[in-house]
């Protein structure tokens, strides 16, 4: 989100004007700038300090601006937690309300046609877990063809819904993501699938597999390509052990000689490697 910011800003601050900034998890940012402080995120920060802030009617992520006009006030107001950490309580005359900015989100070319494919491969049930607010997550939804989502989560949240749904389960569960906050979710999730390309590393580690060109569509060849190199794998077991014990048996019954011996040892051998040869002709 901030790159789209500053890509539609056209230009940096300088960075001689900043002074102190702090990530607020789950909300937003606080930053110093020549003097003044500003706080920038989600409603749930604005609620916070205080500020008058509105929703838009525009569909998207909504970034609200505000700025503290008093740092002494925020200072001279304050709670203390269970934990002993200072908590400050913003006085509503203190904050001034700047606006807000709408950023919309690109859905991934194929998206829709991943999920179909997912479907024909046997995938039940697919449900978005997402940090958008509802408007954006029901609008995607809908676009892309998703059967259940869940709104405005924060990463904790998100491993909660996990667990229902790991709880309802008939079967494995996979989650897709490519964030930080997706990391705790992937290490969850029966089968994680992070993005390689545009991923954050705490989500490649915490994968199981990762696609390296970030195209949802290589999901279902993925699911394609396991099913098939399973099934050969139980091909090959299978057929390698009727062989040996058929060669047992006729060779308790003084049947079998060194060459069925031979055939049974490097022949099974080379024909389960052919077998398995087949996983390269798997289509797309």
């Amino acid at each position: 989100m901030a790159e789209s910011i500053v890509k539609a800003h056209g230009t940096h601050i300088d960075s001689s004007r900043l002074g102190e900034v702090e990530e607020i998890a789950g909300k937003g940012i606080r930053a110093i700038i020549d003097g003044n402080t500003y706080y920038v995120g989600n409603g749930a920060l604005m609620t916070e300090i205080g500020a008058d802030s509105h929703e838009c009617h525009l569909p998207g992520t909504i970034v609200h601006v505000a700025r503290v006009k008093d740092l002494n006030i925020k200072l001279c107001n304050s709670v203390t937690d269970s934990n002993g950490k200072e908590i400050p309580v913003f006085d509503p005359k203190s904050t001034e309300y700047l606006g807000h900015i709408v950023i919309n989100d690109v859905i991934k070319e194929g998206s829709k046609n991943a999920l179909a494919d997912l479907r024909r491969a046997g995938v039940k049930n697919v449900v978005m877990l997402t940090g958008d607010n509802e408007k954006v997550a029901k609008k995607v939804s809908t676009d892309v063809g998703v059967d259940k989502f869940f709104a405005g989560l924060l990463p904790a949240q998100k491993v909660e819904k996990l667990e229902d749904l790991l709880a309802k389960r008939t079967g494995n569960v996979a989650f897709v993501g490519d964030g930080i906050n997706d990391a705790p979710v992937l290490t969850r999730a029966d089968i994680g699938i992070a993005m390689g390309a545009l991923g954050s590393d705490a989500a490649i580690e915490a994968a199981d597999v990762v696609l390296m060109n970030d195209d949802l569509r290589k999901i279902p060849v993925a699911v394609k390509i396991a099913r098939k190199t399973l099934r050969i794998v139980k091909e090959n077991i299978t057929f390698s052990l009727a062989v040996k014990i058929g060669i047992m048996v006729l060779g308790a019954l003084g049947i079998a000689d060194m060459k069925l011996a031979v055939f049974g040892d490097v022949g099974v051998l080379i024909l389960a490697i052919l077998n398995a040869l087949r996983v390269h002709r798997t289509r797309a």
